[in-house]
């Protein structure tokens, strides 16, 4: 198997090869078999519950969150997980095994949790090695990780990098989106599924599933109007990626947003990839006829489902020979309420196509261009990744990082930090107060409403669970926090920004202009 052999999302999107090079996950996903094969009890089959139990495990290290590794009989210490995870680099996986869990020398559970695993609570009271395999999973991502770059750390390296970078890659999510009021799907109790959670969706991606929405549009017209995007307005994040591109140094944004904000931005469509589709169109089901996509805003409003207009045109026009079948007296033939078989459509009256907004749905396939563009322009020159405001749980676009080559320098921005990839630089906070400082640092304007005057952030360290320093707190001052100014609405007459702190940009200056 290849290198970037993206998974793509695990219920939906096949795996497709990206590049024709070796894969490290791949090795170090056999090793970690290898390992739990040679020096521990087998707990592999080929059932059908095995390999469900395989998905589940890796959904569940998908959704991991920090948690306090505060010692104790099931729970490593930060000081042990630092050591273990340092030990399993150094010798691999098969001897790592031995030396732990097969010589007795800690438990599968409690290893676990040196890779930032929480013990799930249905495998609470089960035999060690029932989680072997869970391990396993976690040994196998741990070892396909790329590794720091030690030389870049701090915000002030960031902002170095942004200085001498040529070709910057931008990976983005609702996270950028969401100080103009939209929400992001997965944050807890805040995001969209959150709030279909509540209103009794047990699995809340089954609203954006294409054959349910084939089977009853009407529950994504009802629900999707909490996320239709803005159309007159965009964040200081989305200003930061176009001033990248004034300065000539954005070489790819993907967003895996659907808002199209970054079209309305001025991101120039040859360096946008859409991961996920976007609201920007919208496709009749039936017929393939596609209209802009705000043409069908008010019947989501109005949670109403919008019918295609072309096919309400060609319904409306007689067609010769396409007449009602009759029975052999020559009167219409009704249907009896015992006429169960209607399966040759003798009963069928044709009926318009549902219009559907060109978001990707669970079950179609991302667009090729994500595919294209990223193994055959951006791979081999990008020269700097910044990822902002995604948790980068949703496949193939989390694999990314994994694929370039590991001497990429990569910085992360977003509220909360994650555990299943090592960027160089995390910088946790509100993305917008985050991108404005360091175009202070690096000596940029970035002009938006949104921004204070002057605005200068305040930058901390945060402790993790392992020894370097390369996680940082940027909040705003209090007193500037209370005076920030909110998000323009569409009726004011402009969108002209104040300018941030007035340093000397070594190119023009991006305006925002409505």
């Amino acid at each position: 198997m290849a290198t970037g052999e993206v998974l793509a999302n695990r219920r939906d999107l096949p795996v497709v090869d990206l590049t024709n090079t070796d894969s490290a996950a791949r090795s170090s996903a056999e090793q970690a078999k290898s390992a739990s094969d040679d020096h521990a009890p087998s707990v592999h089959d080929d059932s059908d519950d095995q390999i469900d139990n395989v998905s589940l495990y890796e959904e569940l290290l998908d959704e991991v969150d920090p948690f306090d590794l505060g010692g104790g009989p099931d729970v490593c210490t930060v000081q042990e997980a630092r050591a273990y995870r340092k030990r399993l680099r150094e010798v691999g996986a098969g001897p790592f095994v031995y030396e732990t869990v097969t010589t007795g020398k800690v438990s599968a559970k409690r290893l676990c949790t040196a890779f930032g695993i929480k013990p799930p609570s249905f495998l609470e009271g089960a035999p060690d090695s029932s989680y072997y395999q869970l391990l396993g999973l976690a040994i196998a991502r741990e070892l396909s990780k790329r590794r720091r770059l030690p030389e870049h750390s701090t915000i002030e390296d960031a902002a170095r990098l942004l200085q001498k970078s040529k070709n910057v890659m931008v990976i983005t999510g609702a996270g950028i989106s969401t100080s103009l009021g939209i929400p992001d799907f997965r944050s807890k109790n805040t995001g969209f599924y959150s709030k279909l959670r509540e209103m009794g969706f047990e699995d809340p991606e089954q609203v954006f599933d294409i054959h349910n929405f084939d089977e009853d549009p009407t529950i994504f017209y009802k629900l999707a109007g909490d996320i239709l995007p803005d159309l007159y307005n965009w964040t200081p994040t989305h200003e930061f990626i176009h001033l990248l591109q004034e300065k000539g140094k954005l070489l790819t944004n993907y967003t895996q947003n659907i808002d199209n904000l970054e079209s309305h931005a001025g991101i120039d469509p040859e360096k946008l990839v859409q991961c996920h589709g976007s609201w920007a169109t919208a496709t009749c089901r039936k017929c393939g006829h596609q209209i802009p996509g705000e043409e069908i805003f008010p019947n989501i409003r109005e949670q109403k489902v919008a019918e295609c207009k072309e096919c309400i045109r060609q319904l409306a026009v007689p067609r010769p020979g396409m007449k009602r079948k009759r029975s052999s007296n020559g009167s219409s033939r009704k249907r009896r309420q015992s006429d169960d078989d209607d399966s040759d459509g003798q009963y069928d009256i044709p009926q318009p196509g549902v219009m559907k907004p060109d978001i990707t749905f669970f079950g179609e396939g991302l667009p090729k261009r994500f595919f294209t563009r990223l193994k055959d322009h951006d791979k081999d020159i990008v020269d700097l990744v910044i990822v902002i405001g995604t948790s980068m749980k949703v496949a193939p676009v989390s694999e990314v990082p994994q694929i370039l080559s590991p001497d990429v320098p990569q910085i992360y921005i977003s509220r909360d930090p994650i555990r299943h990839i090592d960027f160089d630089v995390n910088l946790l906070g509100d993305c917008d107060v985050v991108v404005a400082e360091l175009c202070r640092l690096a000596g940029w304007n970035l002009e938006h409403k949104m921004i204070p005057e002057g605005l200068s952030a305040e930058v901390n360290p945060v402790e993790t669970d392992d020894d370097e320093k390369h996680t940082w707190r940027v909040s705003l001052p209090e007193r500037v926090n209370s005076d920030r100014v909110p998000a323009v609405k569409p009726d004011d007459a402009t969108l002209e920004g104040t300018a941030s702190e007035k340093v000397k940009s070594e190119e023009p200056i991006a305006k925002v202009s409505g």
